[in-house]
């Protein structure tokens, strides 16, 4: 709830500190006196769209601070989370605007932007009033108001995710239709490219072998001639022959040398062995280079191929393979693709049956609560001296969506026999706001615990009984949580728990406003003041007392 409200330098406001209290709140004092500045104040600290210029005439910036106490389970603990602010038991809500027109805002000394004071107060603060367009006058929200009556999550809930199952559905259907489309315009081509792909059926890697092969057999014959006569030089009829003489030769002699020759044998020796593998590498390339000249067209032909297809298809060589699995496989999609649309269509059937399903109890449900709902207002609405009004709640056909497919309209038949029609249309100013403080009442149950209920002046256009019962509702309404009236009715006035007169002041050719707490004295002042005019009368502070008193 609303705890503090700190204004400083907003339109005729110069500085202003409010403490609030749980129950109801009243606010009065004579038109002008900058009630409605209060209000326009809040909105602009929670971020509300409303006056562009709100700093004091020559303040260099205007600045409101709210702050509000938060129970361990209140919906505004979630926006904070999610939006990555502190979170605790109080909430400071800040709002700068300069003079030229820049706007800050803070949330328990964070920088945060307008969109999220918005998120904060629409679980903060409730307002109501004769032009009240963003809650009960507004028929794009009545159905989301009856379902909040109605509690019905859960049906809401599989609603919702019925049609998230239906449009996935439709939405892999209709994908699968074009795609399938879109195979069928290049039928011919994946064809003829599958098949051309698989009848080369080239390999990874392959075209890099292919050219080292071909390069090789190219070389092979300009390097085998001089290969050959090396192997000759090598072979026994060159220096493997020489050498094996001459190391008979010397072994033959090495008896008689005295020892001298065994050096020369062991490095003739090892040489012998170094020409011995020599030789056998030279054959082996020999043999290597050896090739039938009908291997080397074949090498060429398979390479350029496989080179001519990879820039055909705009792919390097190596890609090859791939592609051919990934064509093969968009044909093989075409060739089942009748297959596959007639399991998607089964499956959109199904999800639209699931969805017809559970939007069938949601609106059952929902008929069950509007006319619990419109039991309630007949009850409501006969305190307020309206017993002979008709309220319905009208549940319609309506577009199919995630919330269900029924259009919900709140309408008022003031008198019997007369049409029926909108809430914000049929009804008189002072009819109006009992219309809408009656299905306040009806809706303010233990779920809307935590908000503060603000009514602007909802009480205009009645008197008397009618406006003692608008009290009395009012202050019912307050029980157990907090309520902010704006009234001119003393009977309103009377029944609040708390009461402050908001007046203005002229200092050095300026209008200031000023709000003023009131005790017992200055509460019985302030009605007779309502209740007789400028000029109060013995009478009016009669009639004060007898207000006050109950």
């Amino acid at each position: 709830m609303l705890r503090a409200l700190e204004i400083r330098d907003m339109l005729i406001i110069d500085r202003l500190d409010l403490m609030f209290q749980p129950g109801l709140n009243v606010l009065t004092g004579e038109t002008g006196a900058g009630k409605s500045i209060l209000l326009d104040s809040l909105g602009f600290v929670l971020g509300w769209r409303g006056r562009a210029e709100l700093v004091r005439s020559g303040a260099a910036q205007g600045e409101v601070t709210a702050v509000f106490e938060l129970s361990s389970g209140h919906a505004a603990r979630g926006v904070l989370e999610e939006a990555g602010l502190p979170v605790s038991d109080e909430l400071i809500l800040r709002r700068v605007n300069s003079a030229d027109g820049r706007k800050t805002g803070w949330v328990n000394d964070r920088r945060a932007s307008g969109e999220v004071l918005r998120r904060l107060s629409d679980t903060l603060v409730e307002l109501h009033g004769q032009h009240d367009d963003r809650g009960l006058l507004n028929p794009s929200g009545h159905r989301t108001i009856l379902d909040s009556y109605a509690a019905i999550s859960a049906e809401l809930a599989a609603v919702r995710a019925a049609w998230a199952e239906r449009r996935g559905a439709r939405k892999r259907l209709e994908a699968a239709e074009a795609a399938l489309a879109e195979m069928r315009a290049e039928e011919e081509f994946l064809r003829h490219a599958v098949e051309e792909l698989d009848t080369l059926a080239p390999g990874p890697e392959e075209e890099a072998e292919l050219d080292t092969r071909r390069r090789t057999m190219q070389a092979a014959e300009r390097i085998r001639e001089d290969i050959a006569r090396a192997s000759d030089a090598l072979g026994y009829e060159g220096a493997e022959g020489a050498m094996a003489n001459a190391l008979r030769w010397l072994e033959g002699a090495s008896d008689k040398a005295e020892g001298r020759l065994e050096a020369a044998i062991a490095a003739l020796t090892r040489a012998m062995a170094e020409l011995d593998e020599a030789g056998r590498e030279v054959a082996e390339c020999l043999d290597a280079l050896e090739f039938n000249p009908h291997d080397l067209e074949e090498t060429e032909e398979r390479l350029f191929a496989i080179r001519g297809l990879a820039r055909k298809h705009q792919v390097a060589p190596d890609a090859l393979p791939e592609l051919a699995a990934t064509l093969s496989g968009r044909l093989a999609t075409l060739e089942r693709g009748a297959e596959d649309i007639a399991e998607l269509t089964r499956a959109v059937k199904e999800a639209d049956g699931a969805y017809d399903a559970a939007a069938e109890r949601l609106s059952a449900a929902r008929v069950q609560a509007a006319e619990r709902l419109d039991a309630a207002m007949a009850t409501e609405l006969a305190p307020l001296k309206m017993e002979r009004a008709v309220f319905r709640t009208e549940i319609t056909p309506g577009e199919p969506g995630p919330e269900g497919r029924d259009a919900v309209a709140f309408t008022v038949a003031t008198n019997p026999g007369a049409p029926s029609g909108p809430l914000n249309k049929i009804a008189s100013g002072g009819e109006l706001s009992r219309f809408l403080l009656a299905l306040k009442v009806c809706l303010s149950e233990e779920r809307n615990r935590g908000v503060t209920m603000i009514f602007d002046e909802i009480d205009r256009g009645v008197g008397g009984a009618t406006a003692d019962a608008v009290g009395r509702r009012l202050k019912a309404l307050a029980g157990g949580g907090q309520v902010l009236v704006v009234t001119h009715s003393p009977q309103v006035a009377a029944l609040g728990a708390h009461h402050w007169r908001v007046q203005k002041r002229i200092e050095q050719e300026m209008t200031l406003s000023t709000v003023t707490p009131l005790d017992a004295d200055a509460r019985e002042d302030e009605l007779a003041r309502m209740l007789s005019g400028d000029t109060v009368t013995p009478e009016a502070r009669a009639a004060a007392r007898a207000l006050l008193a109950g």
